[in-house]
Parts: structure tokens; C-alpha cells; sequence
């Protein structure tokens, strides 16, 4: 059985556009992203405040939704503290 550590260190290194493509299989947004980026490098983009879009390869408000959606779970803490991040 994962520890609660290694279930967290795992969400983490989750990629971005495998978590989209298996969550949300009829969008094809989550095609378009960057196959490279996980939850730990979009959690340190918004903590060195880069541009977030950069990391996905798109431009798309939808999937930055869902993905800071599931970053607020894999973080323990309210969406709006992902969200109000962001905006600084």
C-alpha cells in the first residue's frame, strides 16, 4: 500500500496532458499540450510567477481551470489560492 507521501509525490510528476487526455477524453484540447509538464512544474511556475501558458503550449482558460482545479486537490488548499497565485 502508497504512503500518503508517495501518493503525493506521484500526483505531482502526474503530466499535464495525461491527466487531461484520461479525465476529459472527448476533449482535444488536452492534445495540444505539453506532453513534458507535470503538476510539480506548473506548481513551480506559479510560485516563481512565470507564465503559466507557456508551460501548457496553449491558450486555453478551460484547461487551465481543470488544471488548477486538480492542483488545488493534489495541494490540500482552496482553488481561489491556485487561482489568486496566478493573478500575481
Amino acid at each position: 500500500m502508497k504512503t500518503q507521501e508517495q501518493m503525493y509525490d506521484e500526483a505531482l510528476n502526474t503530466f499535464l496532458k495525461d491527466w487531461c487526455l484520461k479525465t476529459y477524453r472527448t476533449d482535444e484540447l488536452g492534445e495540444e499540450l505539453n506532453s513534458r509538464a507535470t503538476f510539480y512544474d506548473l506548481f513551480e511556475a506559479l510560485d516563481n510567477y512565470q507564465d503559466i501558458y507557456n508551460l501548457f503550449g496553449i491558450n486555453e482558460s478551460i484547461i487551465r481551470e481543470r488544471i488548477f482545479e486538480k492542483l488545488s486537490e493534489i495541494m490540500v488548499c482552496p482553488y481561489e489560492e491556485i487561482y489568486n497565485q496566478w493573478l500575481r
